[in-house]
């Protein structure tokens, strides 16, 4: 082969397979390793490199052997001479790299070689499909149908790669031809033994989201924020947006002008329809539009501890609309907002708020107006029963009469969720912290009583303790505690003792305090300024500049001390007391005070600390 029919053949290869032209010179270049072992029967345990020019496609076999002087086995031994030509300094038994090139391998590695380099390619192409896909979950890709039976549909991707659809995946009521292509979105990417194993999907909410984001800018760019997705496949979806500027209308965005944005993807989910509705961070305005399009009379809340529930009261020619085929619209709404969404009608919910009124004479009273328009109430719910008309005066009557009590209803509930809340609070006030951090088994209780605590979830004394203050009839009413369990549970939680924390925080600021008694070298910029801060604060260098010096430690001297006011004095022991009290104690409440050594006849400077103020203060 010419160098030129190797580069072009060499140069096909790499755009076939789509690979880098390093991948391909290893394949070739381990083809021909392989194949100058099954050629020579040469020890895989021998160093054997291959070197393939791109240019002319000459190859070359490169052996280690060991330096002798006469050859017995040409495949692992090479002469001196020959050795030395490759590294000049080989000696006797050294091992060198040298060029063992058969005199036909041409022919033999073509033969030979192309398994291996066809699995090498093989390989390198399973590699680099998965890389690439890997990088593909969750976006849309497009492809040729190839091929589809009961399992699901194939189709033929990019990079010579095949994904699976199946069936759950795919639009219900959509026929899907060979040789059609279709957009999907990647969900999965396993490694398979015949390459990557990728699933797609058109019923998922992220081939919807995708969609958007490809056909409205504002999506892509971040304008318009999608909020959630609540989609059924191939019948009908909801979708919550927001806007991240202001002025911005993020329906009319995505919806386009005259729907030319909307009506692209609803055609490429096989006519699915697609409500798109604003968010909003208020629950009652958000269950509104997503009961869309059916118009709302009023929205209640009731957060339990196991659900949200949303009570939505619409009209009566709007219940059908709100609650929808199947009560598709409804489903779809609750998974929209996360609320469980109970719809009434308005004459059922106010047939429900006058039971409530009937059968609650306390919340009755709280509500006299409302309670004088019961009468009324009842002459329009019997005229709907009798099936005659009712004016469009009487409804608003109605719908207001439900407002008012479901309102009231609300917030007495709340009410009452905050005074227990206040309950609670107040009885772990009277808990110690550290009996929230005592295991239950560390207080003494009966072993068949803790195992029944244990049981219903109570860990440590502090939860047991605050139960009892909060909940009495709670643990009384676990089954096999009686009387005599609680007085024994009680007995236990009586005879313990928790240590206070007060103290603790105390000793904590009085550690420095303690570390007084260890006198210190006061620095010069520590030293307080009183009224005359320019003497105090050249008394202070004197005594303090060198410590260890003896001249040092004598001060002044008497003639200066005479001459000295007694003001010096006094303001320096008041600034040292101001100092300390705006330092909150924290320093080490040491100061330097001049005392007159009767001996010595002369003025010292001594350390005055805390338990010496009172004795200083004598001596002057």
């Amino acid at each position: 082969m010419t160098k030129n029919e190797f580069a072009l053949a060499f140069n096909e290869v790499l755009e076939e397979k789509q690979l880098s032209k390093d991948i391909i010179l290893t394949a070739i270049e381990s083809a021909m390793v392989s194949a100058y072992r099954r050629a020579v029967n040469a020890s895989t345990a021998q160093h054997v490199e291959a070197k393939v020019d791109p240019d002319t496609g000459k190859v070359a076999i490169y052996a280690e052997k060991e330096v002798v002087d006469s050859v017995l086995d040409d495949r692992t031994e090479v002469l001196l001479e020959d050795a030395r030509k490759v590294n000049p300094e080989a000696q006797l038994n050294d091992m060198v790299i040298v060029e063992t090139t058969p005199a036909d391998f041409g022919r033999v590695a073509a033969q030979t070689a192309r398994q291996v380099i066809q699995q090498r390619i093989r390989e390198a192409e399973r590699s680099n499909q998965m890389q690439y896909f890997e990088r593909q979950v969750g976006e849309i890709v497009s492809g040729i149908i190839q091929a589809a039976n009961a399992q699901g549909t194939t189709i033929g991707l990019d990079m010579k790669a095949e994904g699976v659809m199946p069936n759950n995946q795919k639009i219900p009521g959509e026929r899907l031809k060979l040789h059609d292509r279709v957009r999907a979105v990647v969900m999965e990417v396993k490694d398979g033994s015949r390459g990557p194993q990728i699933v797609l999907s058109r019923a998922h909410r992220n081939f919807l989201r995708r969609l958007l984001e490809n056909e409205v800018p504002e999506i892509y760019h971040g304008i318009v924020e999608i909020r959630a997705i609540a989609r059924e496949p191939g019948a009908r979806a909801k979708v919550a947006v927001s806007a991240t500027q202001a002025g911005v209308d993020p329906v009319g965005a995505c919806v386009g002008i005259k729907g030319v944005r909307i009506q692209a993807i609803v055609k490429e989910l096989h006519d699915e329809k697609i409500d798109i509705i604003q968010w909003d961070p208020d629950p009652v305005v958000y269950i509104s539009k997503a009961i869309s399009p059916a118009r709302v009379s009023g929205v209640y809340l009731a957060d339990g501890e196991s659900a949200r529930t949303a009570t939505v009261v619409v009209g009566e020619d709007q219940l059908s609309l709100a609650i929808g085929r199947d009560g598709q619209n409804a489903r779809l709404a609750a998974k929209l907002t996360g609320w469980r969404i109970d719809i009434k009608s308005l004459t059922e919910a106010a047939g429900d708020s006058l039971a409530k009124m009937q059968n609650d004479p306390p919340l009755a009273a709280m509500l006299p107006a409302v309670a004088e328009a019961m009468p009324q109430i009842q002459e329009i719910l019997a005229k709907k029963a009798e099936g005659r008309p009712v004016t469009p005066e009487e409804y608003s009557a109605l719908s207001q009469f439900v407002d008012r009590v479901e309102r009231r209803t609300i917030q007495i509930k709340e009410e009452a969720v905050r005074a227990e809340e206040e309950r609670t609070a107040a009885a772990r006030a009277e808990v110690p912290l550290a009996a929230f951090e005592m295991p239950l088994d560390q207080a003494g209780i009966k072993e068949h009583v803790f195992n029944i605590l244990v049981e219903a979830g109570f860990e440590t004394v502090g939860d047991l303790m605050l139960s009892l203050k909060s909940e009495p009839n709670k643990v009384l009413g676990l089954p096999g505690i009686g009387p005599k369990a609680m007085q024994s549970i009680e007995e236990s939680l009586a005879a313990l003792t928790f240590p206070e924390a007060q103290p603790e925080h105390v000793a904590a600021e009085e550690v420095p305090v303690a570390e007084v008694e260890q006198p210190e070298p006061v620095a010069v910029e520590e030293t307080p300024v009183a009224e005359k801060p320019g003497e105090v604060r050249k008394e202070s260098k004197k005594v303090v500049e060198e410590p260890e010096d003896e001249n040092a430690k004598d001060g002044v001297s008497l003639d200066e001390l005479f001459k000295m006011k007694p003001e010096i004095f006094q303001s320096s022991g008041e600034s040292d007391e101001d100092a300390d009290k705006k330092k909150g104690k924290k320093k080490k409440k040491s100061s330097v005070e001049l005392v007159l050594d009767e001996e010595r006849g002369e003025v010292v400077g001594r350390k005055k600390h805390k338990r010496g103020d009172e004795a200083g203060e004598e001596d002057w």
